[in-house]
């Protein structure tokens, strides 16, 4: 059996983000499951704010990675803060840009399986926000996962080098990445 390509994406630009953290652990568990994982950086990718009118002069670089990536990918691994109870404009600006399809492409988001994460160091871990992303995603093709994880508190379950310190919160960071590994790996075969 083939592993599944996963890609790995955290909706947030900042330098010591705690989605990304939560993506880099949701990333090295599905790995660990058998996955081949390549996580994305927002902030890598360079992206100007959506405008036809940019498209039309020729589809930005960053825009053009992260389409062909996910083209080329079986799933998704998503974690997003959530800004006033929604997802970030990076975020919705990524998808965006990914999601436009040039004449006989597939669409990227296409029955691309997507596990969704969020956190936050508030009381509801960013929870508002995975509704938005569940409703674009799944407008646009993916197969959303039924399950998600919103992280409250982030910032206590985290040690020195990023990585998840609170053994419930890693137990359910790789519970929903094994689910998306052993779905894609269903699906894609």
């Amino acid at each position: 059996m083939t592993a599944p390509k996963i890609i790995a994406l955290a909706g947030s630009l900042r330098k010591d983000s705690f989605n990304q953290k939560l993506i880099n652990e949701a990333a090295r568990f599905a790995l660990e499951s058998g996955a081949e994982v390549e996580v994305i950086k927002l902030s890598d990718l360079n992206l100007p704010l959506f405008d036809e009118d940019i498209e039309a002069q020729g589809t930005p670089a960053g825009a053009q990675l992260l389409k062909d990536k996910l083209r080329a990918a079986d799933g998704i691994l998503l974690a997003s803060p959530e800004y006033n109870g929604s997802i970030t404009a990076p975020l919705k600006n990524a998808i965006d840009w990914a999601s436009r399809t040039e004449q006989g492409a597939v669409p990227a988001f296409r029955n691309k399986v997507t596990a969704l994460y969020a956190s936050s160091p508030g009381g509801l871990g960013g929870l508002r926000g995975l509704n938005h992303v569940r409703d674009i995603l799944s407008g646009i093709g993916s197969l959303v996962l039924a399950d998600q994880l919103a992280v409250p508190a982030i910032h206590t379950k985290l040690d020195e080098q990023g990585r998840i310190s609170d053994a419930d919160t890693a137990d359910k960071v790789a519970s929903l990445a094994q689910q998306l590994v052993s779905v894609a790996s269903k699906l894609n075969k």
